[in-house]
């Protein structure tokens, strides 16, 4: 990989993704308004760095949910992992477990969680993976697959919520929607037959119906870590920690399912004034730099999550491609930290940050 920033492995990726699968992975709702927002909204804010503090090499580490991580970046769920390379999100989990973060493997896996998670740990045994779910309408079959997550020993359900329907999204619509290749399906939406053997493999199901009852009744059957993954709205961010969810992921799908939903990061400070320090905040959407991080965290995120970017990095090298998308950023971040005069992440804080056009935030 040649390039020297998250961006620019995008269009080095392009040109090796069949144009189908680049769209898929890189494309957005409608006129994607959103997808451009999510960039554009880190732009408009400014770091005021402190200088003279004496802080030394910052160290980078953070703890989720009991989880630890050597840095506020995860990977975010995302699917199809083997369209952009062989090894798919075997190579993702295996640098992630290199890197010492958190993989949330997504139900849409073209590899089966058990196997995902055992190649994490062949790289690093107390590797965490946590598992994203959407909750199916077979309410029978999701918890045979919350049940697997469990007895793969991940850490926590990422449970995605702004998905009663599927977005509408034109680049596959003008290009094309994307057959798998044959050999090559959501593993995870298999089921174990009486005689030991796996079923077909499901369709995914989007469920109009979903309501916090669903969740209600998921927080019931597991002990697994929840974290609500698409709260966009102070008020069920409220909702959702009266009803017991462990984190809040500030999520608008990047930009893949309702256009014209404001950048994440515009979203963060209500959503955090909201939760008032009560559950963590994760965020997603338009991270591309390490000041990106710090821009995010100083905010009220407690980490980050990367998509996209992680995609291209597997395009280009496999889990070579991954592991370099995670140390460029660490490597940003870490600078970044040095520059503000942070020593850690909890350092971090608003008075960090200018809004262009207006004074301090």
């Amino acid at each position: 990989m040649e390039s020297l920033s998250l961006r620019g492995l995008e269009s080095e990726a392009r040109k090796r993704l069949d144009p189908r699968v680049y769209d898929f992975f890189a494309g957005g709702a409608d006129d994607e308004v959103t997808l451009r927002s999510n960039e554009a909204a880190f732009a408009r804010l400014g770091l005021i760095p402190r200088v003279l503090r004496g802080c030394g090499k910052p160290e980078t580490e953070v703890t989720l949910l009991g989880c630890p991580a050597s840095m506020p970046v995860l990977i975010a769920p995302t699917a199809f992992h083997c369209l952009a390379h062989s090894e798919g999100e075997r190579a993702t989990a295996r640098a992630a477990a290199a890197a010492k973060t958190i993989l949330t493997l997504s139900m849409a896996s073209t590899t089966a969680m058990e196997e995902v998670a055992s190649a994490a740990r062949q790289v690093q045994p107390e590797a965490v993976l946590w598992f994203q779910l959407y909750i199916q309408p077979d309410l029978a079959f999701t918890e045979a697959i919350v049940r697997r997550a469990e007895a793969a020993r991940y850490a926590a359900l990422v449970v995605t919520v702004d998905s009663p329907v599927f977005g509408r999204r034109e680049r596959d619509l003008r290009g094309g929607l994307i057959d798998l290749p044959d050999g090559m399906c959501c593993e995870n939406l298999r089921e174990r037959l009486p005689d030991g053997e796996w079923s077909r493999p499901r369709q995914l199901m989007f469920a109009p119906e979903l309501s916090w009852a669903h969740f209600d009744w998921l927080r019931k059957i597991t002990d697994l870590k929840i974290v609500l993954k698409g709260v966009v709205h102070p008020d069920d961010a409220r909702i959702a920690v009266r009803r017991g969810a462990d984190a809040i992921q500030v999520s608008n799908h990047g930009g893949r399912q309702l256009d014209t939903v404001p950048a994440t990061l515009d979203l963060l400070p209500s959503i955090a004034e909201a939760v008032a320090g009560k559950v963590p905040l994760l965020i997603d959407g338009g991270i591309r730099r390490g000041t990106d991080v710090v821009k995010a965290l100083a905010l009220g995120a407690v980490a980050v999550a990367l998509g996209r970017p992680i995609l291209w990095g597997l395009a280009l090298g496999g889990e070579l491609g991954v592991s370099s998308v995670l140390e460029m950023l660490r490597t940003e971040l870490v600078q970044a930290l040095t520059l503000c005069g942070c020593r850690t992440p909890r350092d971090i804080t608003g008075e960090l940050l200018f809004r262009h056009g207006s004074e301090r935030c």
